[in-house]
Protein backbone atom coordinates (compact mmCIF):
# COMPACT_ATOMS: atom_id res chain seq x y z
CA UNK A 1 0.00 0.00 0.00
CA UNK A 2 1.13 3.55 -0.59
CA UNK A 3 -0.19 7.09 -0.25
CA UNK A 4 -0.45 9.92 -2.73
CA UNK A 5 -0.77 12.45 0.09
CA UNK A 6 1.90 15.07 0.66
CA UNK A 7 4.32 14.49 3.54
CA UNK A 8 2.65 15.55 6.77
CA UNK A 9 -0.87 15.49 5.26
CA UNK A 10 -1.93 12.12 6.62
CA UNK A 11 -0.84 8.56 6.19
CA UNK A 12 -3.25 7.34 3.51
CA UNK A 13 -3.84 4.12 5.43
CA UNK A 14 -7.58 3.77 4.80
CA UNK A 15 -7.26 0.86 2.38
CA UNK A 16 -4.56 -0.77 4.50
CA UNK A 17 -6.85 -0.52 7.52
CA UNK A 18 -9.74 -2.13 5.62
CA UNK A 19 -7.41 -4.84 4.34
CA UNK A 20 -6.23 -5.60 7.90
CA UNK A 21 -9.79 -5.85 9.23
CA UNK A 22 -10.90 -8.09 6.34
CA UNK A 23 -7.87 -10.41 6.64
CA UNK A 24 -8.26 -10.59 10.43
CA UNK A 25 -11.87 -11.67 9.83
CA UNK A 26 -10.79 -14.47 7.47
CA UNK A 27 -11.92 -12.69 4.31
CA UNK A 28 -10.33 -11.21 1.22
CA UNK A 29 -10.66 -8.23 -1.13
CA UNK A 30 -10.98 -8.32 -4.91
CA UNK A 31 -9.93 -5.11 -6.71
CA UNK A 32 -10.59 -4.08 -10.32
CA UNK A 33 -9.15 -0.80 -11.55
CA UNK A 34 -8.86 1.08 -14.84
CA UNK A 35 -6.95 4.34 -15.37
CA UNK A 36 -9.36 7.25 -15.62
CA UNK A 37 -12.34 5.08 -14.65
CA UNK A 38 -11.71 4.39 -10.97
CA UNK A 39 -11.62 1.21 -8.96
CA UNK A 40 -14.11 -1.35 -7.71
CA UNK A 41 -13.47 -3.16 -4.44
CA UNK A 42 -15.40 -6.29 -3.52
CA UNK A 43 -15.05 -7.56 0.04
CA UNK A 44 -15.69 -11.22 0.78
CA UNK A 45 -16.20 -12.33 4.38
CA UNK A 46 -16.82 -15.83 5.73
CA UNK A 47 -20.44 -16.84 6.10
CA UNK A 48 -21.76 -17.20 9.65
CA UNK A 49 -24.58 -19.69 10.15
CA UNK A 50 -24.99 -19.38 13.94
CA UNK A 51 -27.36 -16.76 15.34
CA UNK A 52 -25.59 -13.62 16.49
CA UNK A 53 -25.94 -12.70 20.15
CA UNK A 54 -27.08 -9.09 20.67
CA UNK A 55 -24.56 -6.67 22.15
CA UNK A 56 -25.10 -5.84 25.79
CA UNK A 57 -24.79 -2.10 26.35
CA UNK A 58 -22.56 -0.94 29.15
CA UNK A 59 -24.68 2.00 30.25
CA UNK A 60 -22.47 3.17 33.13
CA UNK A 61 -19.03 2.49 31.60
CA UNK A 62 -18.33 6.09 30.64
CA UNK A 63 -19.58 7.42 33.98
CA UNK A 64 -17.15 5.22 35.93
CA UNK A 65 -14.29 6.07 33.57
CA UNK A 66 -14.09 9.74 34.52
CA UNK A 67 -10.84 11.40 35.54
CA UNK A 68 -9.01 14.65 36.18
CA UNK A 69 -5.58 13.80 34.73
CA UNK A 70 -3.99 15.47 31.72
CA UNK A 71 -4.07 13.45 28.49
CA UNK A 72 -2.19 14.29 25.29
CA UNK A 73 -3.83 12.92 22.13
CA UNK A 74 -1.43 12.45 19.19
CA UNK A 75 -3.33 11.73 15.97
CA UNK A 76 -2.66 12.96 12.43
CA UNK A 77 -6.33 12.66 11.40
CA UNK A 78 -7.99 15.85 12.74
CA UNK A 79 -11.49 14.37 13.04
CA UNK A 80 -10.35 11.43 15.18
CA UNK A 81 -8.19 13.72 17.32
CA UNK A 82 -11.02 16.24 17.86
CA UNK A 83 -13.60 13.60 18.77
CA UNK A 84 -11.21 11.95 21.23
CA UNK A 85 -10.41 15.31 22.82
CA UNK A 86 -14.09 16.24 23.11
CA UNK A 87 -15.02 12.87 24.68
CA UNK A 88 -12.19 12.90 27.22
CA UNK A 89 -12.80 16.57 28.01
CA UNK A 90 -16.44 15.81 28.85
CA UNK A 91 -15.23 13.07 31.19
CA UNK A 92 -13.23 15.62 33.21
CA UNK A 93 -9.75 15.14 31.73
CA UNK A 94 -7.57 18.06 30.70
CA UNK A 95 -6.80 17.33 27.05
CA UNK A 96 -3.91 18.51 24.89
CA UNK A 97 -3.81 17.77 21.17
CA UNK A 98 -0.99 17.20 18.68
CA UNK A 99 -1.21 16.37 14.99
CA UNK A 100 2.28 14.85 14.81
CA UNK A 101 4.94 13.28 16.99
CA UNK A 102 7.09 16.39 16.64
CA UNK A 103 4.27 18.62 17.90
CA UNK A 104 3.70 16.18 20.78
CA UNK A 105 7.38 16.32 21.77
CA UNK A 106 7.17 20.10 21.92
CA UNK A 107 4.11 19.88 24.19
CA UNK A 108 5.84 17.32 26.42
CA UNK A 109 8.83 19.62 26.72
CA UNK A 110 6.67 22.58 27.76
CA UNK A 111 3.99 20.68 29.78
CA UNK A 112 5.85 17.45 30.60
CA UNK A 113 5.30 17.12 34.33
CA UNK A 114 1.58 17.85 33.96
CA UNK A 115 0.96 15.11 31.33
CA UNK A 116 -0.13 11.78 32.76
CA UNK A 117 -0.96 9.86 29.58
CA UNK A 118 -0.23 10.07 25.86
CA UNK A 119 -2.79 8.45 23.56
CA UNK A 120 -0.92 8.08 20.27
CA UNK A 121 -1.59 6.51 16.92
CA UNK A 122 1.02 3.78 16.43
CA UNK A 123 1.47 4.82 12.79
CA UNK A 124 2.19 8.51 12.29
CA UNK A 125 3.89 10.42 9.48
CA UNK A 126 7.49 11.14 10.46
CA UNK A 127 8.22 9.61 13.86
CA UNK A 128 6.09 6.58 14.73
CA UNK A 129 4.16 6.28 17.98
CA UNK A 130 6.84 3.90 19.28
CA UNK A 131 9.63 6.41 18.48
CA UNK A 132 7.58 9.14 20.16
CA UNK A 133 7.18 7.01 23.29
CA UNK A 134 10.91 6.25 23.41
CA UNK A 135 11.81 9.95 23.23
CA UNK A 136 9.19 10.89 25.82
CA UNK A 137 10.31 8.17 28.24
CA UNK A 138 13.95 9.26 27.92
CA UNK A 139 12.98 12.54 29.62
CA UNK A 140 9.68 11.78 31.37
CA UNK A 141 9.50 8.05 32.24
CA UNK A 142 6.36 8.52 34.39
CA UNK A 143 4.17 9.44 31.40
CA UNK A 144 2.04 6.46 30.39
CA UNK A 145 1.41 5.54 26.75
CA UNK A 146 -1.71 4.15 25.08
CA UNK A 147 -1.31 3.21 21.41
CA UNK A 148 -4.17 3.21 18.91
CA UNK A 149 -4.21 1.85 15.37
CA UNK A 150 -6.49 0.73 12.59
CA UNK A 151 -4.24 -2.29 12.26
CA UNK A 152 -4.99 -5.30 14.46
CA UNK A 153 -2.34 -5.93 17.16
CA UNK A 154 -1.38 -9.24 15.52
CA UNK A 155 -0.70 -7.41 12.25
CA UNK A 156 1.50 -4.62 13.62
CA UNK A 157 3.27 -6.50 16.46
CA UNK A 158 5.65 -8.46 14.18
CA UNK A 159 6.90 -5.17 12.73
CA UNK A 160 8.15 -3.98 16.11
CA UNK A 161 5.49 -1.31 16.52
CA UNK A 162 4.11 -2.83 19.71
CA UNK A 163 5.75 -5.04 22.29
CA UNK A 164 3.66 -7.73 24.02
CA UNK A 165 1.76 -6.29 26.98
CA UNK A 166 1.70 -2.76 25.56
CA UNK A 167 -1.50 -0.76 26.19
CA UNK A 168 -3.34 -0.82 22.86
CA UNK A 169 -6.78 0.22 21.58
CA UNK A 170 -7.79 -0.96 18.13
CA UNK A 171 -9.63 1.44 15.79
CA UNK A 172 -12.45 1.83 15.28
CA UNK A 173 -13.38 2.05 18.95
CA UNK A 174 -16.45 3.28 20.80
CA UNK A 175 -16.58 6.21 23.19
CA UNK A 176 -17.00 3.71 26.02
CA UNK A 177 -13.96 1.73 24.84
CA UNK A 178 -11.82 4.88 24.78
CA UNK A 179 -13.03 6.07 28.19
CA UNK A 180 -12.52 2.67 29.82
CA UNK A 181 -9.08 2.05 28.28
CA UNK A 182 -7.78 5.52 29.24
CA UNK A 183 -8.95 4.93 32.81
CA UNK A 184 -7.44 1.42 32.89
CA UNK A 185 -4.04 2.65 31.68
CA UNK A 186 -4.01 5.57 34.12
CA UNK A 187 -4.91 3.23 37.00
CA UNK A 188 -2.23 0.63 36.14
CA UNK A 189 1.00 1.09 38.12
CA UNK A 190 4.19 1.64 36.12
CA UNK A 191 6.24 -1.52 35.65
Amino acid sequence: FFTTKERGKGTGLGLATVYGIVKQSGGYIWVYSEPGRGATFKIYLPRVDEPVEPLVRREQAAVRARGTETVLIVEDEPTIREVGARVLGKLGYTVLEAGSAEEALSLVESQGHAIHLIVTDAVLPGLSGKELAARVHAKRPAIKILYTSGYAPAVIAPHGVLEPGTAFLEKPFTIEDLARKVRDVLDTPLA
